[in-house]
């Protein structure tokens, strides 16, 4: 089968968080399972450095502008091929999805466009796919419109987080161009806004989602997000995929970007890993507690309100803290401030280049992963690889891939918390500091999380039986 991935990120270019690490492995794994696949993605700045124009060009009435399109191409360095939406108007901009914090004011019209220019590609591509595989609310609108178009292609949407919607003014319908009928409830319109989500949802001939746990949990009132009972009356189509760790991208074993490589089998470079990264940021050297990570977009979602209470307490023992995340302007400017409290243990980056995170990793002892609620858990599955003990709330994915470390029979990858509060969190961290002076018990709960396999393959034999599954039924709807 030919299958089209639409997305609004990839990593390591263009990526807040786990969206884009999947946009980076998963049509990589979908072609080594025999399919052609292609990614389409918006023509970001940092994306079209390298990329080749194509002899594909139109326009596209949006609401009542006229946005031209220029189809560019380039190849990752695995050999997936990306498909770029060019726009400078709307994409040629810092961010993704807005700047300093602060979401972009048009971002209904900028992926109401996107979406748009996806079904026309797509039209245009000779051979044309036979799957739209959709991901998160900036690509919720392309099965609404090929239903009204009666397209051919078969339609997933994958939901990797039901927190972010597409939400936005009903004025913003203008932007689709669709018949007034779809700015209903069995279309666009939930609660006198146009929700994106809510129509991709409704109209998808496949939804996936990113865990079992956070599959069981969208169906119910309280992980739902408002949308319980939209995805109720779809729960037939509704599946977990769970999500991979990449080693091209992960395994410190085989990068070049780290200061020493090392492996459960050989686990010596990692204690030079945690030296360079002390001294990358400047921070005080050879703590003789812990290093502690914590990296994610500055979101309420990820425990920041948690964590912050805790920084005091925590730097006043001989530890570094070291935290990466861009977001709420207000939590990053609490952080600047705690950094300068603490400035030979604490340290906080809101930009990075694109080797940081797994430097981050390889050099950090510990993963704090405090969220209120967590689809998959993409960033600690990434500790695991490189060998950061994630201490982390058991929630959403993180329950089905963490295993809560015992030593009495040495067996376990993390330590996890059940509580969703402070004092859990505080909890979790002294049982770190506790371990990590153990040092036979610490090596070995170190040697667990790198064993930890968490396989894109497998992942994409699952999806690849249900590629195949949908491809043999007619439309759901």
């Amino acid at each position: 089968m030919t299958i089209l991935f639409a997305a609004s990120e990839v990593a390591p270019d263009a990526c807040t968080g786990g969206l884009g690490e999947v946009l980076a492995a998963l049509p990589r794994y979908m072609a080594e399972q025999g399919h052609e696949t292609a990614v389409i993605l918006p023509g970001y700045p940092a994306l079209m450095e390298g990329a080749t124009a194509l002899e594909v060009k139109f326009s596209l009435a949006v609401g009542d502008s006229l946005q031209p399109v220029t189809i560019f191409e380039r190849t990752q360095p695995d050999g997936t091929q990306v498909l770029l939406i060019h726009n400078d108007a709307l994409f040629g901009r810092p961010g993704i999805y807005g700047d300093a914090g602060a979401p972009y004011d048009d971002n209904a019209l900028r992926f109401t466009f996107f979406s748009r220019a996806v079904v026309e590609l797509a039209k245009r591509l000779d051979p044309q796919p036979d799957i739209l595989h959709l991901h998160d609310w900036q690509t919720a609108l392309v099965p609404v419109l090929v239903r009204e178009q009666q397209l051919r292609f078969k339609t997933v949407l994958t939901l990797h987080n039901l927190s972010f919607q597409g939400s936005f003014p009903p004025s913003n319908f203008a932007f689709t161009n669709l018949p007034a009928h779809w700015m209903t409830p069995m279309g666009l319109e939930f609660y006198g806004a146009m929700n994106l989500l809510k129509g991709g949802i409704l109209h998808a001939d496949l939804l996936t989602t990113v865990s079992e746990t956070y599959r069981r949990q969208i169906l119910t009132p309280e992980g739902g997000c408002g949308l319980h009972s939209i995805l109720q009356s779809r729960e037939a189509q509704l599946h977990a995929v769970p999500n991979g760790v990449d080693p091209l991208r992960w395994s410190p074993e085989l990068s070049a970007s780290l200061d020493a490589p090392f492996s459960a089998a050989q686990p010596q470079g990692k204690t030079i890993c945690r030296a360079a990264l002390v001294s990358e940021l400047n921070l005080g050297p050879t703590p003789s507690g812990p290093v502690f990570a914590m990296m994610g977009r500055l979101a309420d979602q990820k425990g920041f309100d948690l964590l912050l209470p805790l920084l005091p307490r925590l730097c006043a023992a001989d530890v570094r803290v070291i935290i990466a995340g861009d977001g709420d302007p207000a939590l990053s400017r609490d952080l600047l401030t705690a950094c300068r409290q603490h400035p030979q243990k604490l340290a906080y980056l809101p930009v990075w280049d694109q080797n940081f995170p797994q430097r981050l990793l390889a050099g950090a002892d510990f993963l704090l992963v405090p969220s209120h609620f967590e689809p998959c858990g993409l960033a600690a599955l990434q500790g695991l690889a490189c060998g950061a003990v994630p201490i982390a709330h058991a929630t959403g994915g993180l329950m089905e891939n963490l295993r809560d470390f015992d030593p009495s029979s040495g067996a376990g990858n993390a330590l996890l918390y059940h509580e969703d509060s402070v004092q859990a969190l505080w909890d979790a961290i002294s049982r770190a500091h506790s371990l990590f002076e153990q040092r036979n018990t610490w090596e070995r709960l170190v040697q667990n999380a790198l064993k930890s396999e968490f396989s894109w393959e497998t992942s994409a034999a699952r999806l690849n039986t249900l590629y195949f599954r949908l491809e043999s039924a007619p439309p759901a709807r």
